[in-house]
Order: C-alpha cells, then structure tokens, then sequence
C-alpha cells in the first residue's frame, strides 16, 4: 500500500463468528466476531481467530480482572517478590530482581501473567512499573543501609520507555529514596529493541546518563539483527529460560547458550541466565565462563522479609561444590 510518496505495511487481527452456529442476528454475530478479534490480539496480532464459547467466559474473567486491578495498589493489595540473583562460584547474593505480586482476599494469588498483559493493555502498567521503582529503590536503599549493596533489577515495559516523561521520573526517584543508580537495573525485552524508535533511544540514553544499568531481558528469542547490542547503551544479557531448560537436551541447544555466553564476553557484556533449576545446568554454565545466573535451584522470589534472612544468613547459597551431594531442583529451604 503507498500513501503519497510512502510505502506502508499494514497487518490485521481477525475475528470470525458464524451463522447461525454463533448467533442469528448480526449484533450477536458481531459482538462474537469483537471477542474473537480480541483473543487474536492475545495471541500476538497479525492472526486469526474464530468465535467459540470458551471466548466469552475468558472475556469476562480478564474484563472482570482490569475492574479489580484498577484499585488494587490502593486497596494494598499489591507487593513486590524478590528472586535473587547469584554468583555461581561463591554463593554469594549479588543482587535480585522484583517481581510484582497481587494478592486479592476474595481470589488468592492472582497470577502475573494473567495481571501483568492486562496492565499493559490497559495502561496500567505505567502507574503500577512506577510503583514498583519506588518500592524497590526504597527496599533496596534500607538493605544498603543494612551493609548489603546489592544491585536491584526492575521491569520496564513497553509503555513506559514509550513514555518521554519515565526518565525524569525515575530520576526523582533515586533522588527521594536515595538509592544509587549505579545499584538499580532496568530490564527490558529483547523485541522492544527489534522495533526501536528514535524516543525509545533517547530514554534508554537518558537512563544510561543516570548510571542506571540496562539488561535485555529473555535474550535469545528476537530472531533478528544483533545490531541494537551496539547502537543502544545496554550493559547485561540475561539468557532466556526457555534455552537454560533445554541444556543437555542436545548438542544444538547447548551450543545456543553457549553462543550466548560467548557474544556477551566478547562484547564485554555482563551476562545472567535466568530460569536455572538444576545442578547439571548450573555446572553447564560455569564451565562456559557464565557467573551470575537466579532461578529455583536457589530460591523462588520471595519477600522482602525472606529475602533480608538470605542476606543476613552466615552461609553463602550453596555452590555446585557443595550441592554435588543433593538432589537437584529447588534449594532446601527455598519458598514454596
């Protein structure tokens, strides 16, 4: 498609209903056709998808689900989990990541995949992504205080580095609670920058002028050009879990983390694989020159007052020397 001078590339959702299996009347077969489209959207846009009745009950449990959401950071309902980050070789706790947890009295535990899309759908996110920068840069600056200098890492969605405002915002922050920018890391996904714009660009140098650290998170699944590793100020890698699960499976999976370990050593990038559970894994890992890596081999996220007893405890957590001996999965102890 050309518009004047311009040629443009146009993609769509599609949702079908039929008649009369879905409705007899064209509102009926409209309103099934809109929740279809939807649920293609879900789905990762560009798709098709046709009307069942399942779709109408997973409609209105995530309508249901925005209601409550709205309210949620006033009603206290939300809180941050901590899932620390480890040096392989010594045991010792070198930072973590937050991790946002809804609580509601009435449903339980309310999944972050579930929450977290319809904060971003809905924009949400920004207010709560600002919430959770605060709780953490304040969190963090009390165990600093403590005498643990950890490093923090927070999500960054898609909206808010769209948003020209985020690092000024940010800013105030560090400046309110005092936590130093060179202990906080902003994680962001590895498809943003496949698709970046020039005011994505300028707030990631924004937070780089801060000396906030910037990690691409779920590294390994773009598909795409490694360019963006030298055009944007990025100074971590973070292995998706999704390759960390399937070491030892094969020869090719394990030399696609191996191929990860060694671009970011050659780029002079710190690198952390996330997702980690097992002992062989681990090993894996170190033999290839990966230090850092979190996951349920060390501890599930947990809360701050869990997570303070790790810092505080007189034993680092457990290396590969000394685990050789347990079975592998989940640290004793670890949060269930």
């Amino acid at each position: 498609m050309f518009a004047e001078k311009h040629e443009l590339h146009l993609s769509g959702s599609i949702g079908i209903s039929l008649f009369p299996t879905d409705g007899e009347d064209v509102q009926t077969l409209l309103r099934a056709a809109d929740t279809a489209m939807y649920h293609a959207k879900e789905k990762g846009r560009g798709t098709l998808e046709f009307f069942t009745p399942e779709l109408t009950a997973s409609v209105r449990h995530r309508t249901s689900l925005a209601a409550l959401l709205y309210g949620a950071q006033a009603r206290k309902e939300l809180s941050l989990h901590y899932q620390p980050q480890v040096d392989i070789d010594t045991g010792r706790i070198l930072g973590a990541e937050a991790l946002m947890r809804w609580q509601r009295p009435a449903l339980g535990a309310i999944s972050p995949a579930d929450f977290i899309p319809i904060a971003e759908d809905t924009g949400l996110i920004q207010g709560l992504g600002e919430w959770a920068l605060r709780e953490a840069c304040t969190q963090g600056k009390l165990w600093h205080d403590a005498g643990h200098p950890l490093t923090l890492a927070v999500n960054m969605s898609v909206r808010q580095l769209n948003d020209p405002g985020i690092v000024a915002r940010a800013a105030q922050v560090l400046q309110e609670t005092g936590f130093p920018a060179r202990s906080l890391e902003l994680e962001i996904t590895e498809t943003l920058l496949l698709r970046p714009t020039d005011e994505v660009l300028r707030v990631l140098q924004g937070f780089n002028h801060l000396g906030i650290g910037l990690t691409v998170d779920d590294f390994g699944i773009g598909y795409s050009s490694l360019s963006y590793l030298q055009r944007f100020p990025i100074q971590a890698l973070k292995i998706d879990r999704t390759f960390v699960h399937r070491i030892g499976l094969s020869q090719q999976d394990d030399a696609i983390v191996a191929a990860i370990i060694a671009l970011a050593q050659s780029l002079q990038l710190r690198i952390l694989a996330e997702g980690v559970e097992t002992l062989p894994q681990i090993e894996f890992l170190r033999a290839r020159g990966c230090r850092a890596a979190q996951g349920y081999f060390y501890s599930w996220p947990v809360g701050q007052e869990r997570f303070a007893e790790l810092l505080s405890a007189r034993k680092p957590i457990p290396t590969p020397a000394t685990r050789r001996s347990l079975a592998t999965g989940p640290a004793p102890g670890a949060a269930s």
